[in-house]
């Protein structure tokens, strides 16, 4: 197996972690939508949005584990207003909603302590580095890298709302390793989610490092060869050292 030239990085709980209860988060961050569309004049009931809402949210957070198809944000609030009964609604109105949405969000999102030194050293040693996110805004996305303070030392940023499919489909990891025209094994993923940035990984040969410090690592005795990590970390602090040591993943 060939040396690890480049880095794939997911976002969400690998850069960054969500400071804050998610599920009253996001119930605030509803409401901020629909106060957004009522500023622009659309006389939305409360309690039919709020509900219609979750309900789509919620679907579409089941929906997309099974046919790995990225459905926006942006689509799924078009898909809100329609069933209420509200249709051709002006780019611009269903923007400003889609951004009170994830200004809630954004607020809870924090880069975790050794994101920027272990980025930076990467750097420094030479390896190539980008971000694969699984997100339903692009948008959302970018706003977060910035927030981090990791633009400078990435490549490309590539989300599967912008892409259209999610990990663990293939597509979207081959579209990540053609921005450096590299093999699958001169590229390492890391992140957090064994079913989709670990599976992805090793479905295309690619390195496979999992990082555990938001998540279960007794999860992987439970798990197929198909999701087994190459590496397993607990922190980013831990990662330049194993990526130097270049040891092929055991067969």
């Amino acid at each position: 197996m060939q040396h690890i030239e480049a880095i794939l990085f997911d976002l969400g709980n690998t850069l960054i972690y969500f400071d804050g209860d998610w599920p009253e988060v996001l119930a605030e961050a509803r409401y901020a939508a629909l106060n957004a569309f009522h500023r622009a004049g659309l006389p939305v009931e409360l309690d039919p949005f709020l509900n219609i809402f979750r309900e789509t949210l919620e679907n579409n957070y089941a929906r997309r584990e099974d046919d790995l198809i990225e459905r926006t944000t942006t689509s799924l609030l078009v898909e809100v207003l329609e069933t209420l009964g509200y249709r051709n609604i002006p780019a611009k109105v269903m923007d400003t909603a889609r951004k009170a949405f994830y200004d809630v969000t954004q607020a809870r999102w924090q880069p975790e302590t050794d994101t920027l030194s272990t980025v930076q050293n990467l750097r420094q040693q030479g390896f190539r580095l980008g971000i694969l996110s699984n997100a339903a805004d692009d948008g959302d996305v970018q706003v977060l890298v910035d927030k981090a303070g990791v633009r400078p030392y990435m490549d490309f940023v590539l989300t599967s709302a912008r892409f259209g499919q999610r990990k663990p489909s293939p597509a979207i990891f081959y579209a990540a390793l053609a921005h450096w025209q590299l093999a699958p094994e001169q590229v390492a993923m890391v992140g957090d989610t064994l079913n989709a940035d670990i599976l992805g990984a090793n479905q295309i040969g690619m390195w496979s490092v999992w990082i555990t410090r938001r998540t279960n690592p007794a999860l992987a005795q439970f798990l197929d060869d198909l999701m087994q990590p190459d590496w397993v970390i607990s922190t980013l602090d831990e990662l330049l050292a194993r990526l130097n040591q270049q040891r092929p993943p055991s067969s």
